[in-house]
């Protein structure tokens, strides 16, 4: 005997399956970092929970200096970790959802940036205790705005 299914229950089935979100599959972020700096851990961490894949690459403090000037970082934007995504760079503590939204409006930008290690950015504290900060915008002459 084979089994039937009606219009209806074939309706609601395509309804529910239209219903369910389907995530993209998120980029690949490869993270260039100090050996010993582990709020870089934390940050990755973020990232992985977020739905990024990561890939980490550790260098020692000079050349990963030299590595942020090749990359275009301003001196007064450097963080504690470089990283890339999709032909941007992201610089420091970026919160997955800045990402996001730089791969979403894709502007003609060198990448993001969080100066410093403010706390309560991702991978520097909790959130719901943190410090003010701003999430810059580079733009490829070196320039920079806010961007968040």
């Amino acid at each position: 005997m084979t089994a039937q299914i009606s219009r209806r229950a074939l309706l609601v089935a395509m309804a529910a399956a239209c219903a369910t979100p389907l995530r993209a599959a998120s980029p690949g972020i490869h993270v260039v970092k100090d050996p010993d700096c582990t709020c870089c851990g934390a940050w990755i961490d973020h990232l992985q929970a977020e739905g990024f894949p990561t890939t980490v690459e550790v260098r020692a403090l000079a050349e990963l200096a030299s590595y942020k000037a090749r990359m275009g970082i301003p001196e007064a934007l450097v963080s504690c970790h470089t990283a890339t995504v999709e032909g941007y760079v992201l610089e420091g503590h970026v919160p997955a959802a800045d990402i996001r939204r730089l791969l979403t409006e894709r502007p003609e930008a060198l990448g993001l940036a969080v100066p410093g290690m403010p706390y309560g950015a991702p991978g520097m504290g909790p959130e719901d205790a943190r410090d003010a900060y701003d999430v810059i915008l580079i733009q490829r002459d070196g320039r920079a705005s806010v961007f968040t």
